[in-house]
């Protein structure tokens, strides 16, 4: 069997990164991982606080994604690492959140996002599924 989510309100929801499980990063809170992630794009610190307190991840993304301010050369050679520790943070702080990404036991887990061809599995399923297979190393791990 196979593992599917996506939005926060679907079965296994709580592996979304919209999830209201925050996690502390760098001696700083942030509201959910995709507040954290959205932010480590950048280095303007003050768009990164913007990021921080967006009332809602949606918004968080939304400012994550924007090219107004320039994003930190790197990203790309950085960003799944940052995803891993993020990911890794929110299930070692929220220990019921562990013990439901160890009841999957063994089984493959995919974010059934349509429009994400890199974090998710994509509309056809051809999608790399970056998301998914951080959580099954995470879960190898906790």
């Amino acid at each position: 069997m196979t593992i599917f989510f996506y939005t926060k309100t679907d079965e296994f929801g709580e592996f979304s990164n919209f999830s209201k499980f925050g996690i502390e990063m760098d001696g700083i809170w942030w509201p959910t991982v995709e507040h954290y992630f959205q932010a480590q794009k950048f280095e303007d610190k003050e768009h990164c606080e913007k990021i921080r307190t967006a009332y809602t991840p949606k918004i968080a993304a939304e400012l994550g994604r924007s090219r107004k301010v320039a994003i930190r050369a790197d990203w790309e050679e950085v960003k799944d690492s940052i995803m891993y520790e993020a990911v890794l943070k929110k299930f070692k702080t929220h220990s019921d959140l562990a013990a439901l990404l160890k009841s999957t036991g063994t089984q493959d887990i995919i974010e059934n996002a349509p429009g994400d061809y890199y974090w998710g599995c994509g509309q056809d399923g051809s999608g790399q599924n970056k998301l998914g297979k951080i959580l099954v190393r995470v879960r190898d791990e906790i």
